[in-house]
């Protein structure tokens, strides 16, 4: 195939990767500056009009394809369907559910859903008022897909006091710069087991099964720290039937209406009261399409085709059991966007890679080493790459890719080696007693462990992105 990809920041690095490996042409368009010397020697780049690009699809005919990384370019992207293009990414739908977060909760409040009260705003002090008036927990979400995931915040005390005081510094950060305020929304704390299921729509239906999984998105070890972007994720696509049934398939009418061609993720609080969900993804999150893609046993070109033309007859995804643990490497100044990297070279402990250990090192911010040899740091985000592990039992898949991270060597290089450790102390097991996942070996022996009064409680996760 032909493959166009067009994106802000190169995204969908590993993914282009992957297309040329399977001997696709590829040539990708980035937007912004800071991100041009991103894949540098190792992807065919065509600047930032990649409209001028159309042509060189059309040729290709069926065998043309174009694929967005962003959710602000929906409209585009139906612009190009009803051209004839082979588009994969999402609509103008997918980014009015993503970007407002309200019409999203309104959306799935009508598919009879619960949703956790949210109210939108456009002035702090307003905010700030409805907190002292109604005081209570609350998460502060930014409705802007060009918001960092840092500047979300959520809240810890029941009166709301602290929250005040993060918009009360919002404020006075938005007065000093002269910048315009951005819509956001405070959303009703809900506590329980943060969820996501998510899956790819081929414009008709939802390709099968669907892919459960649990984002990691705090800074540090044991949820500390600031809210990343992410730092880790586990995945499987098995036991995702509940969740399939209760939150994805009641939109698939709404997603054909749309004419929606993408992956689309919806994460949720689940507790013993239901499914919570807290916000729509739709377009490919980073890295959940990474580690997806190491369970997924057909080639990338051959599921992006299957995604863009709407196959008859083939609504399955071929996709392997058991678990996959990415874990985030980064260096400073992540999770700031600061001054650029330092392009220091990525070397490995034990040599280099073989093909096994090269199929669960998913490049991000990198570039063809000046010497020729591997790969050095790129870009200004300090978002060098992700590594994976799989295996049908979550702690081994853990091991294993935390035994690939200790392998990397990148000067000041930081990433958490919890992934997964809450769903193994207790979040399974919680999972199965509510009747939402099936009741793995591992969730078993965790409930018996709690029955006994063993084992630590784990932190409630929270309403959060």
């Amino acid at each position: 195939m032909r493959v166009l990809g067009v994106g802000d920041d190169h995204s969908l690095a590993a993914l282009y990767l992957r297309l040329i490996e399977e001997g696709h042409a590829l040539r990708v368009s980035v937007a912004h500056a800071e991100s041009q010397d991103v894949m540098a020697g190792l992807v065919e780049r065509c600047g930032a009009d990649w409209r001028a690009q159309l042509p060189w699809i059309r040729a290709a005919g069926d065998e043309g394809l174009i694929v967005f990384e962003t959710a602000h370019h929906g409209a585009e992207q139906d612009a190009l369907r009803a051209q004839g293009f082979h588009v994969v990414g999402g609509s103008a739908l997918g980014d009015a559910l993503e970007e407002d977060r309200e019409r999203g909760q309104t959306l799935l409040k009508e598919l009879g859903l619960p949703v956790a009260r949210t109210v939108p705003f456009a002035d702090f002090h307003h905010a700030i008022s409805f907190l002292k008036e109604q005081p209570g927990r609350y998460v502060y979400k930014v409705s802007s897909g060009e918001s960092p995931s840092t500047s979300n915040y959520v809240g810890e005390l029941d009166d709301g006091s602290d929250m005040v005081a993060v918009l009360q510094g919002e404020a006075a950060r938005l007065a000093a710069s002269g910048r315009p305020p951005v819509p956001f929304v405070l959303m009703e704390h809900v506590e329980g087991v943060e969820t996501g299921v998510g899956a790819y729509f081929d414009g008709r239906r939802f390709l099968r099964p669907a892919c459960i999984d649990w984002e990691h998105k705090r800074f540090f070890p044991g949820d500390l720290g600031e809210l990343t972007g992410e730092m880790g994720t586990v995945v499987s696509f098995r036991g995702s039937e509940v969740m399939f049934a209760r939150v994805l398939a009641p939109l698939e009418p709404v997603l054909r209406e749309g004419g929606y061609h993408g992956w689309i993720n919806v994460n949720t609080i689940v507790n013993g009261e239901g499914i919570w969900p807290l916000e729509f993804t739709c377009r490919f999150g980073y890295p959940g399409f990474a580690i997806c893609g190491v369970l997924q046993r057909r080639p990338w070109g051959e599921v992006l085709r299957q995604v863009a033309h709407g196959v008859d007859g083939q609504a399955t995804l071929d996709t392997a059991p058991g678990y996959a643990v990415g874990v985030v490497l980064t260096v400073p100044p992540f999770p700031w966007d600061e001054p650029r990297c330092v392009p220091h070279p990525i070397r490995f402990r034990g040599g280099e890679p073989d093909a096994p250990m090269r199929a669960h090192l998913h490049w991000a911010e990198v570039a063809r080493a000046p010497d020729g040899e591997g790969v050095c740091l790129a870009g200004n985000r300090g978002y060098p790459l992700v590594v994976t592990g799989v295996d049908p039992e979550l702690r081994e898949a853990q091991r294993k890719a935390n035994a690939l991270a200790a392998r990397v060597v990148i000067p000041n290089l930081r990433y958490r080696r919890d992934i997964g450790d809450g769903l193994m102390r207790d979040g399974l097991a919680r999972l199965a007693s509510w009747g939402i996942c099936p009741a793995t070996s591992e969730a078993v022996d965790t409930l018996g462990t709690r029955r006994t009064g063993g084992g630590a409680e784990r932190p409630p996760h929270s309403t959060m992105r």
